[in-house]
């Protein structure tokens, strides 16, 4: 699981790294104000539909082809194919119903919480670019 993980933010940890100092720190400094706006985004999304998605991990068996080595009597080794089964892993997205009262109360906490951070966003990205204005090229 652990190797999953790093090689599923790898690519994020690169792009992040290729940013301009200024994107870096601003990113640094504003990943709590994008969170709550996505999560409210989220819960109004809900709101709009009257449901919500959730996703599962299914586990399925499928036939495929399996390679396997056979040697010669010369000890040359041939590749061969022979059917087997495998698990194969889907993600499977379903709808979920909701309390329309408590993701009300969710969204309400959520655009609250987004307006005070609003203020100290803003505050961070206006030092980041003091501190690091972009070059004009």
């Amino acid at each position: 699981m652990s190797r999953n993980l790093v090689l599923g933010l790898l690519p994020v940890l690169i792009l992040t790294a290729c940013g301009t100092p200024q994107e870096r720190c601003i990113g640094r400094n504003t990943s709590e104000y994008r969170s709550v706006s996505r999560l409210l985004a989220e819960v109004e999304g809900n709101l709009a539909r009257g449901y919500a998605w959730e996703e599962r991990q299914v586990t399925r068996t499928e036939w495929d082809n399996c390679p396997f080595v056979v040697y010669d009597r010369d000890g040359d080794r041939h590749v061969g194919y022979r059917t087997c089964l495998r698990d194969v892993t889907d993600t499977e997205r379903y709808r979920v119903a909701i309390d329309p009262a408590a993701e009300t109360r969710k969204r309400d906490n959520l655009a609250a919480r987004k307006a005070e951070l609003s203020t100290s966003a803003k505050r961070a990205v206006d030092a980041c670019k003091a501190a690091y204005p972009e070059e004009k090229g």
